[in-house]
């Protein structure tokens, strides 16, 4: 009994973390309609997403002990998006609107990273958490590139609940940051790191309440 209930915690924490982080790509992922704030969206998205990932997929990897579960995680909160992107298609919007994060290549640094240090915990937890972190926005990056115009988009689908201030103008490059891709992988990697050490905790944390 006990063990089923131990792995049923685990279970059910890897799907809240799995849901959360679609819920926070639906918030904050179409963040390039609000042109303005671009940049500086990109960032505090950059940091919220590479944190998501590094908490629930090293609390995963831990909870199996085999590299290659991180990407397996980030495969799950892909899936998630893509289907909670449906969502918005039913209400009319193109299916490109909200733009799904590239969670997968930084999850597999982080198995990199377990496997090369022959599944050591706190180096999966210092140089997984870091390249994570480093890695996530230059990845993501790469990824809103190749999505269309987002201005196009923008101004042709308007949000209906926005306020009048939030409608979609011309955007104000480099009004904020010069490089929010430095900005996002360097308070990224800081940030990450604290963050996989919580994943880890919480491992811990879950196998000695159920044990108690």
């Amino acid at each position: 009994l006990m063990v089923w209930l131990r792995r049923t915690t685990h279970y059910l924490f890897i799907v809240v973390v799995a849901v959360n982080s679609t819920l926070l790509t639906i918030n904050a992922g179409d963040y390039i309609f609000y042109t303005d704030w671009m940049w500086t969206s990109f960032v505090v998205f950059s940091i919220s997403q590479s944190t998501m990932l590094a908490v629930g997929a090293i609390y995963y990897m831990l909870f199996t002990g085999v590299p290659g579960t991180a990407t397996y995680y980030a495969t799950i909160m892909t899936i998630y998006t893509w289907v909670a992107k449906g969502a918005w298609f039913a209400l009319g919007y193109p299916y490109d609107f909200i733009v799904v994060p590239v969670w997968i290549p930084s999850a597999m640094l982080l198995d990199l990273s377990y496997w090369a240090t022959r599944r050591n915990k706190h180096a999966a937890i210092i140089i997984g958490g870091t390249l994570v972190g480093l890695s996530f926005p230059l990845f993501n990056m790469v990824n809103l590139l190749l999505v269309r115009d987002p201005l196009e988009v923008a101004f042709k689908y308007p949000r209906p609940t926005l306020p009048a201030y939030m409608t979609p103008i011309e955007p104000q490059v480099g009004k904020f940051y010069n490089s929010p891709v430095a900005l996002g992988s360097g308070a990224g990697a800081v940030l990450t790191v604290p963050i996989a050490a919580l994943g880890a905790k919480l491992n811990t944390w879950t196998y000695r309440w159920m044990a108690a």
